[in-house]
């Protein structure tokens, strides 16, 4: 009997140390990229940001994190708007930078407009792809509205595109005596169908011995049929499996008392989101201070001018 119960276990644990060196194997096994995007180090955006001669702002977070704000100063600020910032929130894969089509304008008609590079992603500190969790993205968000106010500005106005929607939603929800209004364009809570072929068995596994093994480590490329690849290093199309996880999009609601003016907006030929599903998720907001825009010409990514001045119009109309 004793022979039996020690071979038993003998077993187990050789089944063990095999299932653990082929995990670890798995998680630093080299993997073939999709894009061939090449990214940068958390060390070279700190050189690229001590170097930035923009126009910009970086603050430090409550856990010692740098995170860098991009910044659109108007030509000439009237006096009405002198205390209104709007604060753009980016969408995935992207950083403040690819902003200017929403900055330029917006700041044109007279607004301070700033754009936050979330952590490990742009010219901020952290990882490339990853966070530390839902809690402290979320603070992250929060710390920067309440940074944007600090500079003087009473009214901060957050816009949202695409992840950014999401963002803005988890903004609202942390500080929403923070924020005077909100944009949230091309999001909803359901995506078209089929967009990406889904990862195999071999890949899921993969990615789950890298996330158990290292999990800081941006196992998950993104990538989609007929997508654009930016060759901007400071774009990122690698992310870690507890980045993409550490919440359910489907679940964020804005505060049933929310009393802010709030505008929804897709371009009429997002590749993303269905218009449908859009209106969808404008019908969720509470509130009667809210707007559906479709924004002709526009795709997902590619927003013309033309559709940023309807944005600007909004502003002027509520603001």
């Amino acid at each position: 009997m004793k022979k039996i119960l020690k071979r038993i276990l003998f077993s187990i644990i050789s089944l063990i140390i095999v299932i653990f060196i082929f995990g670890l194997t798995l998680a630093y096994l080299p993997t073939k990229s999709k894009t061939n995007h090449a990214g940068i180090t958390p060390e070279e955006a700190a050189v690229l940001r001590k170097n930035f001669v923009g126009p910009h702002d970086q603050f430090t977070t409550s856990d010692g994190v740098t995170l860098f704000l991009r910044r659109w100063n108007p030509d000439s600020l009237a006096p009405s708007k002198k205390g209104i910032a709007v604060l753009i929130f980016h969408g995935f894969t992207a950083y403040s930078g690819a902003y200017d089509m929403a900055g330029v304008p917006i700041s044109a008609a007279g607004y301070t407009t700033f754009g936050l590079d979330y952590r490990g992603h742009g010219l901020s500190d952290g990882i490339r792809g990853d966070t530390p969790g839902k809690d402290r993205w979320i603070a992250d968000l929060a710390e920067s509205v309440k940074y944007v106010r600090s500079l003087g500005f009473s009214k901060v106005i957050v816009l949202g595109h695409s992840l950014g929607v999401a963002s803005a939603i988890c903004a609202a929800d942390a500080v929403p005596n923070e924020i005077a209004g909100l944009v949230l364009l091309s999001g909803a809570y359901e995506g078209r169908k089929g967009l990406s072929a889904p990862p195999t068995l071999f890949e899921k596994i993969k990615i789950l011995s890298s996330s158990i093994f290292r999990p800081s480590y941006p196992a998950v490329e993104y990538y989609r049929k007929g997508m654009t690849v930016s060759k901007d290093s400071l774009f990122n199309y690698s992310y870690t499996l507890r980045y993409l996880t550490m919440m359910d999009v489907k679940q964020l609601r804005l505060p049933k008392d929310l009393n802010i003016p709030v505008l929804v907006g897709v371009g009429d030929q997002d590749e993303l989101f269905e218009v449908d599903k859009v209106r969808d998720f404008y019908d969720s907001i509470p509130g009667n201070k809210k707007e559906f825009l479709i924004m002709k010409n526009t795709t997902h990514a590619k927003i013309p001018r033309e559709s940023w001045e309807q944005v600007v119009i909004w502003l002027n109309k509520n603001f």
